[in-house]
């Protein structure tokens, strides 16, 4: 009996991750399944783990999983899984735009059975496991249902308002984020959620909104130009603020050494080397090396509460 479970455990394995026959699991799994991901303490169905067997081997059309040890206590009504898979990151995965990396990833599962159907597993591999083995670290959150948005400590009701009150009370500078596509062509979106990390290393960080058109063609591309937005380009931060299908049209800019469009008549600009990209459930932050910068005499734009300021008439307090 031990050898039939252990066979059946391994033909479904094999049919799922190796050829996407998901359908294989309904031979094996509980009506009652559920899968526990110690990293998170996330709780999922069945319907879930198809599904997300299907993602990862249409993200990763080469994968290859080996079972290195399968280990199974009728006695307890245990088993044990241990596995790894290596693939090329070809395709995105809901959320997270390919990167062409190659990864070797591996975990263990342990299986609780019941009547030789597994009735639970806890698993030590997830999503978030998977990208940070690509070097996509990410907030396990970021793969989580929506939280509760922020309370008004005030009113008591749950409010958004809050919080935006909050932000229009800091004072930023305004960026253009840009970089280059696959096809070449240059793309950009205006930010303020741009800072200085260290000196040395010459590190910054920007965070870029996935829904963005530029979101994708900057995951994707090794390097990144920062534009600080001078007094003379309102206008500038308007295109670059739109969903204008060619933002560079009436944009004079030039290339950075690798690439990434700088606009002329900028306060200031850098390009930068992308050295981490971390998943945030809304965001990507991006941690980048500066390679290159230019400055020139210009009076930086400033923003705050849906406003824009010149800074050249700042008092020093």
């Amino acid at each position: 009996m031990q050898q039939d479970i252990k066979e059946a455990v391994a033909a479904a394995w094999a049919a799922a991750w190796d050829r996407g026959e998901v359908e294989a699991f309904d031979g094996i799994l509980h009506p009652e399944y559920r899968r526990l991901t110690a990293g998170n303490g996330n709780l999922r169905d069945a319907a879930y783990l198809k599904q997300e067997i299907l993602d990862i081997r249409a993200a990763f059309p080469d994968l290859v999983t080996t079972v290195d040890n399968l280990l199974v206590d009728e006695a307890e009504g245990e088993a044990a899984i241990f596995w790894r898979s290596t693939g090329t990151f070809t395709h995105d995965l809901p959320g997270v735009p390919a990167t062409g990396n190659r990864v070797e990833t591996r975990g263990s599962n342990l299986l609780t059975l019941r009547g030789g159907l597994i009735v639970s597993e806890r698993v030590t591999w997830d999503r978030a496991e998977l990208l940070e083995d690509l070097g996509v670290p990410s907030l396990r959150s970021a793969f989580e249902e929506p939280e509760e948005v922020v309370v008004d400590n005030l009113s008591g009701v749950p409010s958004i308002d809050a919080l935006k009150g909050f932000n229009r009370q800091f004072i930023t500078g305004v960026t253009v984020v840009t970089t280059i596509d696959d096809e070449g062509r240059p793309r950009g979106l205006a930010a303020n959620s741009y800072a200085s990390v260290s000196l040395d290393p010459p590190l910054v960080l920007v965070c870029v909104q996935k829904t963005t058109s530029t979101h994708d063609p900057l995951f994707k591309s090794s390097h990144l130009g920062i534009n600080i937005m001078s007094t003379g380009q309102r206008d500038t931060v308007g295109v670059f603020a739109s969903k204008a299908p060619d933002k560079f049209a009436e944009v004079e800019w030039h290339r950075a050494p690798h690439g990434s469009p700088l606009l002329e008549g900028s306060a200031a600009s850098i390009e930068a080397e992308i050295k981490e990209r971390f998943l945030t459930k809304t965001h990507t932050v991006f941690i980048s090396k500066v390679t290159h910068a230019e400055a020139s005499d210009l009076d930086a734009l400033i923003y705050k509460g849906g406003k824009f300021y010149a800074s050249g008439d700042l008092e020093q307090l």
